[in-house]
């Protein structure tokens, strides 16, 4: 580690900001931002591999599901288990790939990532019987934990300011577009035993993403704060476009770095660093308890259950793929040009009326073409809502407002925290239907909206277009980290 002449914040201590020169000068509003290198775009592309894999892991067991209660006689508690054990693995995986990744780096991360899922995914397709394949499923949760803390981490730290929104929001689509695959897989393969093969498709891009990352650099920030600040200054080289000031971007980095932060748990109850992490673990948890998974992962099987047939309950599985990719693309965009904050206050308002509408839909049983048309249309509209207004913002607010010192631990903090409250809605979707019904459970979710707009209004900063180290800044200084970025 690189000597450093900061004196350490004892915890609960305010470190004084640093000096206001330090921010770069704002653009002008008629000037175009300069060309992002093809590098960046290369980099993003490869490591959101883990986000396609993330979706398809997690987005399978929705078709699989049909089939599996049969071949290997699940009860509802059997099929909760099924699908909730990933979510276990994947909370362990986020809480220890956070630690991995402050000492070996993002990118060997990453690697161990994709060599997990293909073991994983390899397991689960010869498994022998349901104790395997919860084994097996344990196993592709810790790749999925590893994968959702760390590769938004990794773009963060590679992209550019101005593109990073719609660079990590690609993670979200590419999670998007795996759950679609997997929508795909389900149906295409729907006759029994079909979901051996649908688990081993999964091993196809695990072993992309693994080589592709022996050929990608490590961030630059993760470089800088392990003493290797002339391979750091190569990779921005590599990254950033022509007349880019390198120097000064590595300069704030340093001072990011060596603001008194070591990477330890301990660092996260320092008092300047809780306004970031309350808003990126009160996000972690709405992204959950607004109800997205439960739709994600019971869609077809809570579609069959209301009367309608296998085959309509897997293409409207389909369907609800289909939105993701819709919202993934649309939430790129948004949240670069709309901003984070505003996405998320314009879109989870139909969120929460999509979702209240599902579960007056559910009041009586599904028995007419009304009804039935009425649950699909708001199941889409909900998706496609909640796609853009959370699903899009996620896994970008936490990266971005966590400071660098603390980052990879914080994060895994954040994502374990999302994990935790998506296995509790698994473990409980199903049971909540037997207990108050399809009705009651969705306007459970219903209310969970209304209160997480709530919480965005009071806590969420805008990050749009600002470095990662102005954004600390603006948290070190202390009092309404809201107000403070705004003000910058």
């Amino acid at each position: 580690m690189p000597e450093r002449t900061a004196q350490r914040a004892r915890p609960g201590d305010t470190p004084d900001p640093a000096p206001a020169a330090a921010e770069p000068a704002a653009r002008p509003p008629s000037q175009a931002p300069p060309p992002t290198p093809a590098a960046v775009y290369a980099v993003s592309a490869v490591s959101a591999l883990g986000g396609l894999l993330f979706g398809y892991d997690t987005g399978i067991i929705s078709g699989a599901l049909l089939h599996l209660r049969d071949d290997l006689h699940l009860t509802s508690r059997g099929q909760e288990i099924v699908v909730s054990v990933i979510l276990l693995g994947a909370m362990a995986g986020a809480l220890v790939s956070g630690r991995l990744a402050a000492r070996y780096g993002r990118r060997a991360v990453v690697i161990g990532v994709a060599v997990v899922f293909a073991a994983g995914a390899a397991a689960a397709a010869v498994a022998a019987g349901v104790g395997t394949l919860i084994a097996a499923r344990f196993v592709l949760g810790l790749a999925v934990g590893g994968a959702s803390g760390m590769v938004p981490v990794y773009i963060a730290e590679l992209a550019p300011a101005h593109v990073r929104g719609r660079l990590m929001v690609l993670f979200q689509l590419m999670v998007a577009i795996g759950q679609l695959v997997a929508y795909l897989c389900g149906w295409a393969l729907a006759d029994s035993g079909g979901w051996r093969t649908m688990f081993a498709l999964a091993v196809i891009p695990a072993v992309a993403l693994g080589v592709g990352m022996l050929f990608l650099p490590e961030s630059p920030r993760w470089l800088v704060g392990n003493g290797r600040s002339g391979d750091a200054r190569a990779v921005l080289t590599r990254l950033r476009p022509a007349g880019h000031d390198v120097e000064r971007e590595l300069a704030e980095i340093a001072d990011a770095a060596g603001g008194g932060a070591s990477g330890s748990l301990r660092d996260l109850r320092q008092r300047w660093v809780r306004p970031a992490l309350l808003v990126a673990v009160g996000i972690a948890a709405f992204s959950q308890l607004t109800g997205i998974n439960a739709i994600v992962y019971y869609a077809p099987t809570i579609l069959v259950d209301a009367g309608f047939g296998d085959s309509a309950a897997l293409l409207t599985g389909i369907g609800i793929g289909v939105m993701l990719v819709i919202a993934g693309v649309t939430g790129a965009v948004a949240v670069d040009r709309v901003g984070r904050r505003r996405t998320m206050l314009w879109f989870l308002p139909g969120s929460a009326v999509a979702m209240a509408v599902l579960a007056l839909a559910f009041v009586g049983p599904v028995d007419s073409p009304a009804q039935r048309w009425t649950v699909i249309v708001a199941l889409f509209a909900y998706i496609l809502c909640n796609g853009i207004g959370m699903q899009a913002v996620v896994w970008l607010i936490g990266p971005e407002i966590l400071p660098l010192g603390v980052r990879g631990p914080a994060t895994g903090l954040a994502t374990v925290t999302l994990w935790g409250f998506d296995l509790l809605i698994a473990l409980s979707a199903l049971t909540a239907i037997k207990a108050v019904g399809q009705s009651g459970t969705f306007l459970f979710y219903a209310l969970m909206n209304v209160t997480c707009i709530a919480f965005v209004a009071a806590k969420v900063p805008e990050t749009r277009g600002r470095s990662l180290e102005s954004i600390e800044r603006a948290l070190r200084r202390g009092g309404s980290f809201r107000k403070a970025l705004d003000e910058t």
